[in-house]
């Protein structure tokens, strides 16, 4: 656990205001959440932290637009989720530190800036549901567990499933919300030891669900442009340290 206790509460304040952003915008909260806390914590270990966070803040959510969620999506998100994220956590433990938090730092860059180079030229929006959620759950379940976030990755695979925006987000939730919590029980079971980090991650879930429940609450009354750019502006510095810090 972070000794610093202005550390401390400054994860758990981001923790509040990513939750507040993904309520609004569907998107960006977790992988925000997940460049700040790779300035203060190692990735082996923000990785896993910051699932749990997500797993909680994901699952709130996901309960309070349950009413619009697509829960029929689910099942075929889930069935590549385990084997993908496996292998992602084997990608992880072969690289090196500094690589990871590099890796991570492009990553971010690309998914504000050009979201689409991502998809590699590909156009999910085109496939049929059925197809395109059950190749999404690989690529999620991979990447949630190597880079610790695969939000921006998954959001084009929810396009022209005529979803009202309530129902995007809630569905969208519910994914990640799966997702995290099969990258937390791999973790745990390698023996990963989320006993020490209790403190942080109870305080940092509460300011989570409370950021969802404020951020929902706002759905109808804010703009969606004034978060993309302020969002914009601060995760790109993020990311630009991160890739910084790694290559010096």
């Amino acid at each position: 656990m972070p000794e610093d206790p202005v550390a401390f509460a400054g994860l758990c304040v981001v923790a509040f205001a990513t939750a507040v952003l993904s309520a609004v915008v569907g998107m960006a909260g977790g992988i925000t959440l997940l460049a700040v806390m790779l300035l203060f914590l190692p990735p082996a270990v923000a990785i896993p932290v910051h699932g749990v966070i997500q797993l909680v803040s994901n699952g709130s959510r996901t309960w309070i637009q349950r009413r619009h969620a697509r829960f029929d999506i689910l099942g075929r998100y889930a069935l590549l989720l385990l084997p993908a994220g496996v292998l992602g956590l084997y990608a992880l433990r072969g690289l090196p530190e500094a690589a990871t938090r590099a890796g991570i730092g492009v990553f971010v860059l690309l998914a504000t800036w050009a979201p689409g180079a991502l998809l590699l030229g590909t156009h999910p929006e085109d496939a049929s549901p059925t197809r395109r959620f059950f190749l999404l759950g690989g690529v999620a379940g991979f990447f949630n567990v190597a880079l610790g976030a695969a939000g921006p990755l998954i959001a084009p695979f929810f396009l022209n499933l005529g979803l009202t925006r309530q129902a995007l987000i809630g569905t969208k939730a519910a994914c990640q919300s799966l997702g995290h919590l099969v990258k937390v029980a791999l973790f745990a079971g390698v023996g990963f030891g989320f006993a020490p980090w209790l403190p942080l991650l109870a305080a940092a879930s509460a300011c989570a669900v409370t950021g969802t429940w404020v951020g929902s609450r706002l759905l109808e009354r804010i703009s969606e442009r004034s978060f993309t750019r302020l969002y914009k502006g601060v995760l790109s510095l993020i990311a630009a340290r991160l890739v910084l810090s790694a290559a010096f």
